[in-house]
Order: C-alpha cells, then sequence, then structure tokens
C-alpha cells in the first residue's frame, strides 16, 4: 500500500451498529466470505484521536456481490453510517441530486453506462468537494495515475482483503490518498494539484497555521489552546479556509491539503 498526503437502488432501511474499531491484524476474508449489513447516519467524515468517522457513503458498482461486500466491510467498520448503493452512474447521480452530505463515493472502475474515467470526471465535474475513490477488479499503472490526475482521491482494488479495504477507508476519509502498494511511484501533479497550491497560497500566515493543525486532526478548542488564542478566532480562521479552499467541510479541507502534501507553515 502506498499513502500520500493529500459529495438507483435504494439501499435498505439504515441499522445502527456498535461501533468496531480497524483491526489491526491483516487477517479478514475477501466480499465473499462477509455477512450482509447495513448502516445508518449522517454528514461529514471526520479523523481524530485516530478513530475515522464516515457518516454516508454512496457505492456505485453495478454487480450486487461487489455492493453487499462493500456494504459489510463499511457497516462494521464505521459507526451510525447511512449507507446508499448506485448500479449506474444515471442512478448515482439521481441520488446525489436528492441527497447531500456526502463523505465519500465509491466508483467502480466499469459501469455499463460510462467508458473508463468517464464516470469518474463527471462526477468530479458535477460534484467537486465530493472525495471519489475508484474500485475496480483490475488495474494497470497507467489507469491508477490516470485516475488520480482526474481527481480520483484513491484507488482500491477488490482483490484486497477486508482489513486493507477497513484501512484504505479509513485513510481516505482522514486525507489521505490511498493507491495499491504495486504502486511505486507518485503520479504527476495534475491541474486540480495546481489549483490547491494556488488556494493554499490565497491564505494569510495565520490561516496556515490553522490549516496545518486541521491536517493533523486538531480541534478548534485544541487549536485555540496551542495558539492561545479564542474559540471564536480559531473558528473564523477555519471558515475563511473553507471558503478559500471551495469546500464545505474540515475533512474536505483535509483532503485537499493533504493532495498536496501540505503539512502547514
Amino acid at each position: 500500500m502506498i499513502v500520500m498526503g493529500r459529495g438507483h437502488h435504494q439501499s435498505p432501511a439504515p441499522v445502527r451498529f456498535v461501533p468496531v474499531p480497524p483491526p489491526g491484524a491483516l487477517r479478514l476474508a475477501t466480499f465473499h466470505d462477509l455477512p450482509d449489513h447495513s448502516g445508518g447516519g449522517q454528514n461529514m467524515g471526520q479523523y481524530m484521536g485516530g478513530e475515522a468517522i464516515m457518516e454516508r457513503v454512496l457505492i456505485v458498482d453495478d454487480h450486487p456481490l461487489v455492493r453487499d461486500g462493500l456494504r459489510s466491510v463499511i457497516a462494521i467498520s464505521f459507526d451510525n453510517i447511512e449507507i446508499f448503493e448506485a448500479a449506474s452512474l444515471q442512478e448515482a447521480v439521481a441520488t446525489l441530486e436528492k441527497q447531500d452530505n456526502f463523505d465519500l463515493i465509491l466508483l467502480d472502475l466499469h459501469i455499463p453506462d460510462v467508458r473508463r474515467l468517464e464516470g469518474l470526471k463527471l462526477l468530479r465535474d458535477r460534484f467537486p468537494i465530493l472525495p471519489v475513490v475508484m474500485v475496480s477488479g483490475a488495474f494497470d499503472r497507467a489507469i491508477v495515475q490516470e485516475a488520480l490526475a482526474a481527481g480520483a482521491a484513491g484507488f482500491i482494488p477488490k482483490s484486497l482483503k477486508r482489513s486493507a479495504i477497513v484501512d484504505a477507508l479509513h485513510r481516505v476519509v482522514s486525507g489521505e490518498i490511498y493507491l495499491p502498494e504495486t504502486m511505486g511511484d507518485a503520479p504527476v501533479a495534475s491541474p486540480e494539484e495546481d489549483e490547491i497550491v494556488r488556494r493554499i497560497d490565497s491564505l494569510t500566515p495565520q490561516q496556515k497555521t490553522v490549516l496545518g493543525h486541521l491536517v493533523n486532526g486538531r480541534l478548534n478548542k485544541q487549536i485555540a489552546h496551542d495558539l492561545n488564542v479564542s474559540m471564536t478566532t480559531i473558528k473564523a480562521h477555519v471558515s475563511a479556509i473553507l471558503q478559500k479552499l471551495g469546500v464545505l467541510s474540515r475533512t474536505q479541507a483535509v483532503i485537499k491539503a493533504n493532495r498536496v502534501h501540505f503539512g502547514g507553515d
């Protein structure tokens, strides 16, 4: 695994689960060995104290067994999560237009109504603030790099064991970009990354400092304590950061910052 720093089928009624921490030992089963589960919740994922929080996710895949497997992995690994499914890009867009506050989209590379990365590009164009992770049964270096250049937040092979998929999802929700371990070279900078750098450069020194704390998973009250300023000041900085980066949540800001390896000034 390589990790780089850096929004219709109707799903079953959400079911709540007791939180299960991501396993430390990688020995869990693949999709076909998993029980069927669903989950419930909403809003934007965060990563605090080592625990990723993802509350609403959309799985886009035309194979029901794959959707069931991913739903099972997600439901038992994230507390209070609401899981939506779509068998085509058309269904996915319809869901995204009706719902909001998604944390993540898991998009199959090969779905019937799109060709290659056209689905990713359309979603990035229509819903630019939503992280999209490509999921595929087969991949090569070229397609992975092309997907990342087109704005994917990661690339997950379907052949990964459950524990590895859980790890990948936790890393993406925490703002990292997940690559298969066979991908040893970082992709070249994309136009989107150049735009992120330009936006970060527009931040004031104080805002860059606060963004660095956000990247490190610090809460507003912790940042206020560390910088010896009021909570009101930190909230104002965070609001300005979100506006300048063109995002709606702290997690989306972290994803953008980690995409260009921003560590804070």
